[in-house]
């Protein structure tokens, strides 16, 4: 079954063409990677799709009958709305039931008993209402709201939105999309401002949903494990790959080199049929004529451009000395919340560190204590004479929007060292993948994962041996991340990287700096995917060593000398089995009336009255069960 149709579908911004004669669909069940070069138009198809931007041509065909919901980049709430209202804003049908079947359920609270004609008309919406919610099985939505907000970090339902902050509000938009019923989920970069734990629930959830998504996504990981299939954009042509991540990686490296190939038979061949049309041959006949038309087809794919997809990102690094960077007895708190607590560590050369932990749990503030951009409360920090410091930070570089891209470039500097040669800032830049069309354009031009590259090369052309990256993977493209790790695998000086993404982290780090919280600082010798292998083998034994009470006194010495059970507690025990299958099996009918929507409201109320206390009975047959049940073993 088809849910989307996307037929020659172009789009320009000025002289920029984004993408031209774009052809596509996503079928019922599919869960598609959508990914594609920073600038190359992205988040405009999927505003295209979403219907908030217009295509300079082709169309977009929506099935009626599903149910969309949508994750921007960017989301926007009501400031004045509380959590949970800002969730239960949609007008998604799901949603809609939910808030009719409550406003019902007050109208009748708050009606006086006397009106017996208005009850009766509100039991009958009441009626209608219950149906409904039966029809979207919209009943266990309160559990549903608590798990997603809990998972998400989002701890206070009743807090304003204009107290949020920019990764509370892009994970807020990220509970209301989950919270919502479904056909086809799109979602533009869902794991910004999402650590790690947060990352691996959502990857596991979205696995598990018998749902279509179109997903934009930079992190690698996330796409091997909840994608089948890979959509790459380029900017005549949407190529797709059946197959999660790591199948595309193979099938576009087959394709590129195919193309190879093909192009060097061609210009092969170019050459040959080139020579023959310089001799003038007179088109007489329709053999000539449609030799000579074969050339000009020739002569298109001879010239055509390969683009691998490589960005090739090299700096001079300068000299690093022998010492890096000493701390001692570092400390900082902010009131009552230490994020470092008495840290000491000597840096060396060549050292790649990982930086890890829950949100809030203190990294961004260790890191501005290294770069000097904090201040520690007690300790000493000394930096080694040689050392430079390159930062790029989680937030945007301050650029003036009206500010052409070359100039803001030359504003650091007009000539860049890069290996043993000079370049210009223009040179620069078209080195780093800015075209000169590009580079004469506003900044206000470029996309989000643009501005991200330039503020990289801006960092990297202070020619740094002590890199920082904080959060460096947000918002930039896979491409670029290639080569950025390639740069990183090559660098020689101090390298400290606080990420969520686990592909990055795993390809360039030696060791981790793992963030315990109340400034605790564990140095753990291993990149993140052994980290969380440590992590589930210790949980594993914990989690056997806290056996409860009963079970650690059937191990105890005593158990030689357990009394054998009564006859009466034989009965009792047979008894009880036959009472919680009872109970079960009416409570399971219970349920299933409540789904049907079968009975009037006074019905309604009895089941509920009644399941509850089922539910109390059973937990209490079952914990006497369990306790006779002892004295049957062994």
């Amino acid at each position: 079954m088809n849910y989307l149709t996307v037929e020659n579908l172009s789009k320009t911004y000025g002289e920029k063409l984004l993408f031209e004669n774009i052809t596509f669909g996503i079928d019922k069940g599919q869960k598609v990677a959508f990914i594609a070069r920073n600038g190359t138009g992205k988040t405009t198809m999927i505003n295209i799709i979403m219907g908030t931007e217009i295509a300079d041509s082709g169309s977009v065909v929506m099935r009626n009958d599903i149910r969309v919901s949508y994750l921007p980049q960017n989301p926007l709430f009501l400031e004045n709305l509380s959590v949970i209202d800002a969730i239960l804003n949609s007008e998604n049908e799901f949603i809609l039931a939910i808030k009719d079947y409550e406003s019902i359920l007050e109208e009748i609270h708050i009606q006086n008993e006397n009106a017996s004609v208005i009850l009766k008309e509100l039991n009958k919406r009441l009626e209608q209402a219950i149906h409904k919610m039966d029809s979207l099985n919209a009943w266990d939505f309160e559990s549903r709201i608590k798990e997603v907000l809990s998972r998400l970090k989002i701890t206070n339902i009743q807090q304003p939105v204009f107290e949020l902050s920019g990764g509370q509000r892009k994970r807020l938009a990220l509970a209301k999309v989950l919270l919502e019923d479904t056909d086809l989920m799109i979602l533009d970069e869902p794991t910004n401002h999402l650590d790690i734990d947060m990352i691996e629930w959502l990857e596991d959830h979205l696995s598990k949903r018998n749902l279509s998504i179109i997903l934009v996504s930079h992190d690698r990981y996330f796409l091997e494990n909840v994608c089948s299939e890979i959509m790459e954009l380029e900017t005549d042509y949407m190529y797709r790959y059946k197959g999660n991540y790591a199948y595309y990686l193979e099938k576009k490296q087959e394709r590129m080199d195919n193309e190879k190939i093909e192009k060097e038979r061609a210009q092969n061949l170019y050459r040959k049929e080139l020579d023959w049309m310089r001799r003038m041959p007179q088109a007489r006949t329709t053999k000539s004529k449609a030799r000579i038309e074969s050339f000009y087809d020739l002569q298109e794919k001879a010239s055509k451009r390969i683009d691998n997809g490589n960005l090739n990102l090299q700096v001079t690094e300068t000299r690093i000395g022998g010492k890096i960077l000493e701390m001692n007895n570092v400390s900082k708190s902010f009131g009552s919340f230490k994020a470092v607590d008495d840290f000491t560590y000597t840096f060396k050369r060549g050292e790649r560190i990982g930086v890890c932990g829950k949100n809030g749990v203190g990294k961004t503030t260790f890191i501005n204590l290294i770069n000097g951009t904090l201040r520690h409360d007690s300790g000493k920090i000394s930096l080694g004479q040689t050392i430079v410091v390159g930062y790029f930070s989680q937030e945007s570089m301050v650029l003036k929007d009206d500010k052409r891209v070359l100039d803001a470039v030359k504003d650091v500097a007009e000539y860049v060292r890069l290996g043993k040669n000079e370049l210009s800032a223009a040179q620069f830049l078209n080195h780093f993948g800015f075209s000169h069309s590009v580079q004469y354009n506003n900044v206000s031009s470029l996309s989000g994962g643009e501005r991200r590259r330039l503020q990289l090369l801006m960092v990297l052309m202070n020619n740094p041996n002590f890199l920082i990256l904080d959060e460096p993977t947000n918002d930039l493209d896979i491409q670029t991340l290639n080569a950025l790790e390639e740069f990183l695998n090559d660098f020689k000086g101090c390298l400290l990287i606080i990420s969520h993404d686990r592909y990055f982290l795993d390809n360039l780090t030696d060791h981790l700096f793992v963030f315990e919280g109340k400034g605790k600082i564990k140095d753990f010798p291993g990149n993140y995917t052994e980290y969380a292998l440590y992590q589930k083998k210790k949980e594993a034994q914990l989690k056997k060593a806290e056996k409860p009470k009963k079970e650690l006194a059937r191990t105890s010495a005593d158990t030689e000398t357990r009394r054998k059970p009564t006859y009466k507690e034989t009965r009792e025990f047979e008894a009880l089995e036959l009472e919680i299958s009872e109970l079960e099996n009416e409570k399971t009918l219970m349920l299933d009336k409540m789904n049907r929507g079968e009975g009037t409201p006074d019905d309604f109320a009895k089941y509920g009255i009644r399941y509850a206390e089922i539910e109390t009975i059973l937990e209490q047959k079952s914990d006497r069960w369990l306790e006779l049940g002892d004295l049957f073993e062994n």
